[in-house]
């Protein structure tokens, strides 16, 4: 994929964050990727800020950016806009998190429903602070 710069996003480099960390985190941070890409199909995927991959649409706050992952062992986790997880603090009480990242073990099965919940308000939060 080409780095064609847009603002301070510049496209590209998940492929390579997914590969280089330790296999066994390889396929949840892949399985998080595709479910961030369902609920966001036409975002920008970069990896800028924080080093790590994010998504952005164009022409809203923060660059656009609404949700990131990452891995810190042993978990993969879900970064996204506050107050999202405040505001789903019933869903996540199982689950390690703070005001603005959700901490999944990386060897078990991901909460699909529950992260593609958290993506899709995230980007509403970051619509809703353009006034869109």
């Amino acid at each position: 994929m080409s780095k064609k710069k847009m603002g301070l996003i510049v496209p590209g480099g998940v492929d390579e964050y997914i590969a280089g960390q330790p296999e066994p985190s390889r396929k949840s941070l892949t399985q998080l990727r595709a479910l961030i890409r369902e609920c966001a199909p036409d975002a920008v995927e970069t990896v800028s800020y924080f080093q790590i991959p994010g998504y952005s649409y164009p022409g809203y706050d923060y660059n656009g950016m609404f949700a990131w992952f990452s891995y810190q062992k042993p978990h993969v986790r879900l970064h996204v806009r506050p107050p999202v997880l405040e505001n789903n603090h019933d869903g996540l009480k199982k689950l390690k998190s703070t005001k603005a990242i959700v901490w999944f073990p990386a060897d078990q099965d991901l909460p699909r429903e529950l992260i593609a919940k958290l993506v899709v308000e995230s980007i509403h939060e970051m619509k809703g602070k353009s006034g869109d």
